[in-house]
Protein backbone atom coordinates (compact mmCIF):
# COMPACT_ATOMS: atom_id res chain seq x y z
CA UNK A 1 0.00 0.00 0.00
CA UNK A 2 1.50 3.24 -0.96
CA UNK A 3 1.29 5.53 1.94
CA UNK A 4 3.27 8.84 0.61
CA UNK A 5 2.09 12.12 0.52
CA UNK A 6 3.93 14.71 -1.08
CA UNK A 7 4.55 18.34 1.56
CA UNK A 8 2.75 20.80 -0.57
CA UNK A 9 4.56 21.75 -3.86
CA UNK A 10 8.04 21.20 -2.38
CA UNK A 11 8.69 17.91 -3.67
CA UNK A 12 9.39 16.39 -0.73
CA UNK A 13 7.62 12.63 -0.17
CA UNK A 14 6.62 11.73 3.08
CA UNK A 15 5.11 8.89 4.67
CA UNK A 16 1.00 10.18 5.17
CA UNK A 17 1.92 9.26 8.80
CA UNK A 18 4.66 11.95 10.93
CA UNK A 19 6.13 11.23 14.36
CA UNK A 20 5.49 13.90 16.72
CA UNK A 21 7.82 14.63 19.75
CA UNK A 22 7.04 16.97 21.69
CA UNK A 23 6.45 14.16 24.83
CA UNK A 24 10.06 12.90 23.94
CA UNK A 25 10.67 16.52 25.58
CA UNK A 26 9.67 15.48 29.36
CA UNK A 27 9.23 18.30 31.52
CA UNK A 28 5.85 18.88 33.84
CA UNK A 29 3.77 18.41 30.55
CA UNK A 30 4.94 14.90 30.09
CA UNK A 31 6.99 13.47 33.05
CA UNK A 32 10.72 12.38 33.34
CA UNK A 33 11.47 10.20 30.00
CA UNK A 34 14.72 7.27 29.20
CA UNK A 35 16.65 9.52 26.61
CA UNK A 36 18.24 6.38 25.49
CA UNK A 37 14.26 4.81 25.09
CA UNK A 38 13.16 7.72 23.13
CA UNK A 39 16.10 7.73 21.04
CA UNK A 40 15.22 3.71 19.62
CA UNK A 41 11.44 5.16 19.51
CA UNK A 42 12.50 7.57 16.97
CA UNK A 43 14.48 4.44 15.48
CA UNK A 44 11.50 2.42 14.83
CA UNK A 45 9.54 4.92 13.14
CA UNK A 46 12.57 5.14 10.67
CA UNK A 47 12.41 1.88 10.46
CA UNK A 48 8.64 1.27 9.60
CA UNK A 49 8.97 4.00 7.22
CA UNK A 50 7.49 6.80 9.38
CA UNK A 51 10.44 9.30 8.14
CA UNK A 52 8.71 12.93 9.03
CA UNK A 53 10.28 13.99 12.67
CA UNK A 54 8.82 16.72 14.26
CA UNK A 55 9.58 19.47 16.91
CA UNK A 56 9.76 22.26 18.52
CA UNK A 57 12.44 24.72 20.19
CA UNK A 58 9.97 24.69 23.28
CA UNK A 59 9.10 21.02 23.45
CA UNK A 60 11.42 20.51 26.79
CA UNK A 61 12.83 23.92 26.40
CA UNK A 62 15.47 22.27 23.81
CA UNK A 63 15.36 19.01 25.30
CA UNK A 64 13.18 16.77 22.52
CA UNK A 65 15.39 18.90 19.93
CA UNK A 66 18.49 17.49 21.35
CA UNK A 67 17.14 14.14 21.49
CA UNK A 68 15.91 14.15 18.17
CA UNK A 69 19.11 15.36 16.98
CA UNK A 70 21.30 12.98 19.13
CA UNK A 71 18.57 9.94 17.00
CA UNK A 72 19.13 10.76 13.84
CA UNK A 73 22.54 11.94 13.56
CA UNK A 74 23.85 9.00 11.97
CA UNK A 75 20.58 9.19 9.31
CA UNK A 76 20.00 12.50 8.57
CA UNK A 77 19.45 11.64 4.65
CA UNK A 78 16.76 9.07 6.01
CA UNK A 79 14.92 11.61 7.71
CA UNK A 80 12.49 14.38 7.17
CA UNK A 81 13.30 17.29 9.84
CA UNK A 82 10.71 19.73 11.20
CA UNK A 83 10.91 21.95 14.08
CA UNK A 84 9.29 25.13 14.71
CA UNK A 85 10.50 29.11 16.24
CA UNK A 86 8.94 31.90 17.30
CA UNK A 87 8.53 30.82 20.96
CA UNK A 88 11.20 31.83 22.94
CA UNK A 89 11.89 32.11 26.63
CA UNK A 90 15.85 33.99 26.30
CA UNK A 91 14.51 37.53 27.01
CA UNK A 92 10.75 39.37 27.43
CA UNK A 93 10.59 40.34 24.21
CA UNK A 94 7.42 39.30 22.21
CA UNK A 95 3.98 38.71 23.08
CA UNK A 96 3.90 37.01 26.93
CA UNK A 97 2.36 33.26 25.77
CA UNK A 98 2.71 30.89 28.78
CA UNK A 99 5.05 29.52 31.87
CA UNK A 100 6.41 26.67 32.76
CA UNK A 101 9.39 25.34 34.14
CA UNK A 102 10.72 28.35 35.53
CA UNK A 103 10.59 29.44 32.10
CA UNK A 104 8.69 32.72 30.68
CA UNK A 105 7.69 32.26 27.09
CA UNK A 106 7.20 34.69 24.36
CA UNK A 107 5.95 34.56 20.86
CA UNK A 108 8.60 36.48 18.85
CA UNK A 109 8.06 36.10 15.31
CA UNK A 110 10.46 39.38 14.00
CA UNK A 111 12.95 38.28 11.91
CA UNK A 112 16.01 38.13 14.61
CA UNK A 113 13.98 36.35 16.45
CA UNK A 114 13.18 33.36 13.96
CA UNK A 115 17.15 33.47 12.88
CA UNK A 116 18.26 32.70 16.71
CA UNK A 117 16.10 30.25 16.96
CA UNK A 118 16.95 28.43 13.64
CA UNK A 119 20.61 28.29 14.73
CA UNK A 120 19.78 26.94 18.48
CA UNK A 121 17.92 24.61 16.66
CA UNK A 122 20.84 23.65 13.79
CA UNK A 123 22.90 23.29 16.77
CA UNK A 124 20.97 21.03 18.89
CA UNK A 125 19.98 18.91 16.55
CA UNK A 126 23.54 18.71 15.12
CA UNK A 127 22.80 19.37 11.06
CA UNK A 128 23.29 22.06 8.93
CA UNK A 129 19.56 22.39 7.33
CA UNK A 130 16.17 21.68 8.25
CA UNK A 131 13.59 20.33 5.64
CA UNK A 132 10.40 22.22 7.47
CA UNK A 133 10.67 25.15 9.64
CA UNK A 134 7.39 26.28 10.98
CA UNK A 135 6.44 29.41 12.70
CA UNK A 136 4.56 28.01 16.15
CA UNK A 137 2.39 30.58 16.77
CA UNK A 138 1.24 33.84 15.51
CA UNK A 139 1.17 36.82 17.67
CA UNK A 140 -1.48 37.32 19.45
CA UNK A 141 -2.14 40.94 18.42
CA UNK A 142 -2.11 41.50 14.44
CA UNK A 143 0.41 43.33 12.83
CA UNK A 144 2.55 43.23 16.18
CA UNK A 145 5.16 41.15 14.20
CA UNK A 146 3.76 41.84 10.76
CA UNK A 147 4.04 38.60 8.42
CA UNK A 148 5.54 40.17 5.45
CA UNK A 149 8.99 40.38 8.06
CA UNK A 150 8.25 36.92 9.33
CA UNK A 151 8.10 35.61 5.87
CA UNK A 152 10.78 37.38 4.32
CA UNK A 153 13.18 35.76 6.92
CA UNK A 154 11.60 32.86 6.23
CA UNK A 155 12.75 33.09 2.25
CA UNK A 156 15.97 34.32 3.23
CA UNK A 157 16.48 30.96 5.53
CA UNK A 158 15.67 29.20 2.37
CA UNK A 159 17.50 30.69 -0.40
CA UNK A 160 20.83 30.19 1.59
CA UNK A 161 20.12 26.38 2.06
CA UNK A 162 19.12 26.27 5.62
CA UNK A 163 15.65 25.13 5.46
CA UNK A 164 14.15 23.43 2.81
CA UNK A 165 10.43 24.54 2.68
CA UNK A 166 8.08 27.00 4.78
CA UNK A 167 5.33 25.81 7.53
CA UNK A 168 3.35 27.60 9.95
CA UNK A 169 1.17 25.98 12.94
CA UNK A 170 -2.14 26.98 14.89
CA UNK A 171 -3.26 29.90 12.16
CA UNK A 172 -6.15 30.67 10.84
CA UNK A 173 -7.17 31.19 6.98
CA UNK A 174 -6.35 35.01 6.95
CA UNK A 175 -2.96 34.13 8.28
CA UNK A 176 -2.07 31.70 5.65
CA UNK A 177 -3.35 33.91 2.84
CA UNK A 178 -1.24 36.72 4.13
CA UNK A 179 1.88 34.76 4.03
CA UNK A 180 0.73 33.61 0.60
CA UNK A 181 1.10 37.09 -0.42
CA UNK A 182 5.31 37.03 0.04
CA UNK A 183 5.92 33.02 -1.09
CA UNK A 184 4.96 29.86 -1.21
CA UNK A 185 3.70 27.61 2.16
CA UNK A 186 3.88 24.23 1.72
CA UNK A 187 2.29 22.78 4.71
CA UNK A 188 0.02 24.08 7.93
CA UNK A 189 -0.09 22.37 11.68
CA UNK A 190 -3.38 22.36 13.53
CA UNK A 191 -4.66 20.20 15.96
CA UNK A 192 -7.62 17.61 14.45
CA UNK A 193 -9.32 14.72 15.75
CA UNK A 194 -12.74 13.28 15.00
CA UNK A 195 -14.19 15.17 17.98
CA UNK A 196 -12.15 18.32 17.32
CA UNK A 197 -12.83 19.15 13.36
CA UNK A 198 -12.23 23.30 13.84
CA UNK A 199 -10.27 22.86 10.61
CA UNK A 200 -13.68 22.17 8.91
CA UNK A 201 -14.16 25.74 8.82
CA UNK A 202 -12.50 26.83 6.27
CA UNK A 203 -8.49 25.86 7.03
CA UNK A 204 -8.88 22.34 4.95
CA UNK A 205 -10.64 23.69 2.31
CA UNK A 206 -8.64 26.63 1.68
CA UNK A 207 -5.03 24.00 2.14
CA UNK A 208 -6.44 21.36 -0.27
CA UNK A 209 -7.40 24.47 -2.93
CA UNK A 210 -3.97 25.77 -2.62
CA UNK A 211 -1.66 22.79 -2.58
CA UNK A 212 -1.00 22.88 0.99
CA UNK A 213 -0.30 20.43 2.96
CA UNK A 214 -2.34 19.87 6.33
CA UNK A 215 -0.70 18.18 9.19
CA UNK A 216 -2.63 17.51 12.02
CA UNK A 217 -1.66 16.51 15.37
CA UNK A 218 -3.51 14.86 18.35
CA UNK A 219 -5.77 12.33 16.10
CA UNK A 220 -6.16 10.18 19.09
CA UNK A 221 -6.63 13.57 21.64
CA UNK A 222 -3.48 12.58 23.96
CA UNK A 223 -4.43 8.87 24.43
CA UNK A 224 -8.30 9.80 25.28
CA UNK A 225 -9.03 7.63 21.99
CA UNK A 226 -7.12 4.30 22.75
CA UNK A 227 -10.34 3.00 24.46
CA UNK A 228 -7.99 2.72 27.76
CA UNK A 229 -9.18 5.09 29.67
CA UNK A 230 -11.08 4.95 32.75
CA UNK A 231 -13.98 7.11 33.21
CA UNK A 232 -13.12 7.71 36.43
CA UNK A 233 -9.69 8.70 35.58
CA UNK A 234 -8.07 12.53 36.52
CA UNK A 235 -5.24 14.00 35.01
CA UNK A 236 -2.64 14.97 37.33
CA UNK A 237 -1.78 18.59 37.59
CA UNK A 238 0.15 20.61 34.94
CA UNK A 239 -0.08 17.52 32.89
CA UNK A 240 -1.05 18.72 29.02
CA UNK A 241 -4.64 16.68 29.65
CA UNK A 242 -5.29 19.00 32.50
CA UNK A 243 -8.80 21.36 32.31
CA UNK A 244 -9.60 19.92 28.58
CA UNK A 245 -12.55 18.94 28.35
CA UNK A 246 -12.82 15.77 27.24
CA UNK A 247 -11.37 14.45 29.85
CA UNK A 248 -13.57 15.47 32.24
CA UNK A 249 -15.22 12.03 33.53
CA UNK A 250 -18.87 12.92 31.95
CA UNK A 251 -17.52 13.84 28.76
CA UNK A 252 -14.93 10.89 29.00
CA UNK A 253 -17.41 8.12 29.72
CA UNK A 254 -19.48 9.53 26.25
CA UNK A 255 -16.47 8.88 24.38
CA UNK A 256 -15.94 5.07 26.12
CA UNK A 257 -19.60 4.55 25.14
CA UNK A 258 -18.57 5.82 21.80
CA UNK A 259 -15.49 3.31 21.08
CA UNK A 260 -17.40 0.55 22.93
CA UNK A 261 -19.79 0.29 20.33
CA UNK A 262 -17.00 -0.23 17.59
CA UNK A 263 -15.90 -3.66 19.04
CA UNK A 264 -17.00 -5.38 15.76
CA UNK A 265 -14.61 -3.35 13.83
CA UNK A 266 -11.79 -4.29 15.73
CA UNK A 267 -12.49 -7.48 15.31
CA UNK A 268 -13.20 -7.12 11.52
CA UNK A 269 -10.39 -5.86 10.97
CA UNK A 270 -7.70 -7.37 13.33
CA UNK A 271 -6.88 -3.72 15.16
CA UNK A 272 -7.06 -1.88 18.06
CA UNK A 273 -9.20 1.23 18.68
CA UNK A 274 -6.29 3.34 18.13
CA UNK A 275 -5.51 1.88 14.99
CA UNK A 276 -8.93 2.58 13.68
CA UNK A 277 -8.76 6.12 14.61
CA UNK A 278 -5.98 7.20 13.11
CA UNK A 279 -6.55 5.24 10.17
CA UNK A 280 -10.21 7.34 9.95
CA UNK A 281 -7.92 10.38 10.14
CA UNK A 282 -5.72 9.75 7.09
CA UNK A 283 -8.74 9.01 5.02
CA UNK A 284 -10.27 12.42 5.86
CA UNK A 285 -8.60 14.21 3.36
CA UNK A 286 -5.64 13.25 1.01
CA UNK A 287 -4.49 16.91 1.75
CA UNK A 288 -3.50 15.95 4.83
CA UNK A 289 -0.57 14.49 6.83
CA UNK A 290 -1.57 12.55 10.54
CA UNK A 291 1.21 13.36 13.36
CA UNK A 292 1.34 10.81 15.87
CA UNK A 293 3.30 10.74 19.41
CA UNK A 294 5.37 8.56 20.63
CA UNK A 295 8.08 8.04 23.40
CA UNK A 296 8.49 4.12 23.55
CA UNK A 297 8.39 1.98 20.76
CA UNK A 298 5.20 -0.39 21.61
CA UNK A 299 3.42 3.06 20.54
CA UNK A 300 5.49 2.78 17.09
CA UNK A 301 4.71 -0.28 16.27
CA UNK A 302 0.85 0.37 17.35
CA UNK A 303 0.71 3.54 15.11
CA UNK A 304 2.43 1.88 11.90
CA UNK A 305 -0.21 -0.77 12.25
CA UNK A 306 -2.58 2.07 11.62
CA UNK A 307 -1.92 2.69 7.83
CA UNK A 308 -2.54 -1.38 7.44
CA UNK A 309 -5.70 -1.20 8.19
CA UNK A 310 -7.80 -1.45 5.16
CA UNK A 311 -11.11 0.29 6.38
CA UNK A 312 -14.37 0.59 4.37
CA UNK A 313 -15.90 3.82 3.34
CA UNK A 314 -19.35 2.56 4.75
CA UNK A 315 -16.80 1.77 8.05
CA UNK A 316 -15.65 5.28 7.73
CA UNK A 317 -18.77 6.85 7.61
CA UNK A 318 -19.93 4.92 10.10
CA UNK A 319 -17.50 6.04 12.58
CA UNK A 320 -17.97 9.79 11.71
CA UNK A 321 -21.61 9.40 12.41
CA UNK A 322 -20.72 7.93 15.89
CA UNK A 323 -18.41 10.91 16.35
CA UNK A 324 -20.81 13.40 15.78
CA UNK A 325 -23.56 11.77 18.14
CA UNK A 326 -20.90 11.44 20.82
CA UNK A 327 -19.98 15.45 20.15
CA UNK A 328 -23.31 16.51 20.18
CA UNK A 329 -24.29 14.52 23.32
CA UNK A 330 -21.25 16.55 25.01
CA UNK A 331 -23.01 19.52 24.21
CA UNK A 332 -19.96 20.25 21.71
CA UNK A 333 -19.74 21.60 18.49
CA UNK A 334 -17.25 19.66 16.34
CA UNK A 335 -15.79 22.66 14.83
CA UNK A 336 -15.76 24.12 17.96
CA UNK A 337 -14.69 21.73 20.75
CA UNK A 338 -13.05 23.59 23.77
CA UNK A 339 -9.75 21.62 23.79
CA UNK A 340 -6.57 23.98 23.88
CA UNK A 341 -3.34 22.99 23.33
CA UNK A 342 0.06 24.24 23.11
Amino acid sequence: MDNQRMIGQSGIPACEMSLGTWAIGGGTWWGDNDDQVSIRTIHEALDAGINWVDTARVYGFGHSEHVVGEAVRDRRSKVILSTKCGLQWYDQTGEYHFSRDGHEVYRDLRASAIRRDLELSLKEMGTDYIDVLFTHWQCKSDGFTPIEETMGELLKMKKEGLIRAIGVSNVDVDHVREYLKYGPVDVVQEKFSMLDRRIDTGLLKFCEENGITLQTYSPIEQGLLTGKISNDYVPKAGETRENKAWWYPANLAIANRMMRGWSDLTEKYHCSIANLVIRWSTMYSPAMNILCGARKPAQIEENAASLRVDLSREDYQRMLDDADAAIREAGFCSTASPIGTL
